[in-house]
């Protein structure tokens, strides 16, 4: 044999060897900062569409309106919830570990510590406040000051037919700026006809970025992001966030609900705003785990962004905002 084919050989054999034994490279890192710990509730476990608000028909109220109504299934592979919590643990942290994600989780503390315990590197915990019933400011606090919630969130006094400005919240906001807590807070829509089903105190109103003015002015160190991106005020968002350095949004929730054409309007205005460094890469996960690929696939198949700002918003903008270690989440 001669020495060209011998090293072609050799070649081949070392090739090999290290195909072997080199582990496959991991995707570049994700950062999602709104999942749901959320108990499987077996009435509430239904297949959905994504963007299933594409069409809003609406109901009359002299029907029976029930959630499965507006949850679209009327596509070639609905999304299949999880029956269980031990299967909707599995599949969260398979998803992490394939994905290459970290998220930023709150809801039922059990099952939140529970997959906390599973994946302590993965999973950075929030406890959130929506009402003075829930919970003391000093509980509130206490918790805080524990250092397990990393996190106050998600806030959601809209639902409660407060605006986040009220005084009866204040206190929290306090403990959080104190403590230099950052803040996720739910503004925007509530999604389709949610007045009429579950939540009779939620307003719309009550969703405006602008309602936000007076508790950044109270304290003037707070970090805040908005959720779902104040969805649909988008010129109160941007002005909101002129004037507020410290005020950022997610795409949670609108980015998997309404019309694509809609969200990349949203989106791409935000952008041209000048606010691509201020977004944050969100779900709004609750019981589906392959809504995590669905949303992903939004950013990614973004034409108008490039790979510099899909990064930004997948995980720059959140290890910024969150103060987080970037070395050793990659």
């Amino acid at each position: 044999m001669k020495k060209s084919a011998l090293f072609v050989v050799a070649l081949l054999t070392v090739s090999c060897a290290l195909a072997q034994t080199t582990p496959p490279k991991r995707p570049l890192p994700i950062i999602d900062v709104h999942v749901h710990a959320m108990k499987v509730s077996p009435g509430f476990a239904v297949e959905m569409c994504p963007w299933f608000l594409r069409d809003m028909p609406g109901g009359d109220p002299t029907q029976n309106l029930q959630m499965r109504a507006f949850l679209n299934t009327d596509c070639v592979d609905p999304l299949q919830p999880a029956k269980s919590d031990e299967e909707m643990q599995k599949a969260v942290l398979a998803t992490m570990e394939r994905l290459n994600m970290t998220i930023v989780a709150y809801g039922d503390p059990q099952i939140l510590r529970k997959w906390k315990k599973a994946a302590p590197d993965r999973v950075i915990p929030g406890i959130g406040v929506s009402s003075p019933n829930e919970m003391s400011v000093q509980a509130f606090t206490d918790s805080l000051s524990s250092g397990f919630y990393k996190v106050m969130g998600e806030v959601a006094p809209q639902y409660q037919g407060l605006s986040p400005s009220d005084m009866s919240l204040d206190g929290y906001f306090a403990a959080a700026e104190k403590l230099n807590i950052p803040v996720g807070i739910h503004m925007g829509t509530g999604g389709n006809g949610m007045a009429n089903l579950t939540q009779a105190k939620y307003r719309a109103s009550l969703g405006r970025p602008f309602l936000l003015e007076d508790v950044l002015a109270r304290h003037p160190k707070l970090k805040i992001w908005v959720m779902h991106a104040g969805y649909p005020m988008l010129d109160e968002m941007i002005a909101l966030m002129g004037a507020n350095a410290y005020v950022y949004v997610d795409l949670a929730g609108f980015i998997w609900s309404y019309p694509q054409a809609e969200i990349h309007a949203y989106l791409k205005r935000l952008v041209q705003a000048g606010f691509g460094k201020r977004i944050l890469y969100g779900t709004d996960f609750m019981m589906w785990p392959k809504l995590f690929e669905a949303s992903i696939s939004v950013i990614e198949n973004a034409d108008y962004l490039s790979f510099d700002q899909k990064r930004d918003i997948l995980f720059n903008n959140a290890v910024r905002f969150f103060r987080l270690d970037a070395n050793t989440l990659k």
